[in-house]
């Protein structure tokens, strides 16, 4: 009861109208156009869906909720998955915000998981584009911390800003949440001066 209380707060209380025209039966079409046409409503009620339940998700995480981020962001993988294919690079940033969520429910072992699937999808993608990897590397970065693991944490957030550098420019807005996390780091090792030479950055 609890799991489905959770679960209705968190996203199907906000999808329930668009789940129905999405999973109950989809009318029968007698020509090619009217099928194509069917088709993209089909899609843009399921992106809707998508957007709703990432829209969902990234409010719970950044109001320090996890635990209710968790659901909703499921829901959006669930359909990302149908829509664009389970190795889809579009899955990637569901994958960072599943593992994100998860490290702040303390299910690290779940969020080392989701990490795993996102830098494999990025691995499977020979384009893929330097800001991705740059929220792939941050997203490993903050896994890092959390494990307590700091010189493999600085290792990925240094990746971070250098493809953030590289996709946006040295002084774009991108960068900062790399060199922030990094200047986190190093005021945990007292290292005052090179923290607040990278605090002076953001």
């Amino acid at each position: 009861v609890s799991h489905q209380r959770a679960d209705w707060i968190s996203i199907h209380s906000h999808i329930c109208h668009l789940l129905v025209p999405i999973l109950g039966p989809q009318p029968c079409f007698h020509s090619e156009k009217d099928r194509k046409l069917g088709k993209e409503e089909l899609l843009r009620k399921q992106e809707s869906l998508i957007a709703v339940a990432l829209s969902r998700a990234r409010g719970f995480v950044w109001a320090g909720k996890a635990l209710e981020a968790i659901p909703a962001a499921l829901q959006a993988l669930r359909f990302s998955s149908q829509v664009f294919g389970s190795g889809s690079v579009q899955l990637v940033p569901i994958y960072l915000l599943l593992a994100e969520a998860s490290t702040g429910a303390g299910r690290l072992r779940q969020a080392a998981k989701y990490l795993s699937q996102a830098q494999w999808i990025v691995l499977q993608t020979p384009d893929c584009s330097a800001a991705l990897q740059s929220k792939l590397h941050r997203g490993l970065g903050l896994f890092s911390v959390a494990e307590g693991n700091l010189d493999q944490a600085l290792y990925h957030l240094a990746n971070d800003v250098y493809l953030a550098t590289a996709e946006f420019g040295l002084n774009s807005i991108e960068v900062s949440g790399g060199y922030f996390h990094m200047a986190n780091i190093f005021f945990h090792q007292n290292k005052m001066d090179v923290a607040n030479s990278l605090y002076t950055e953001v």
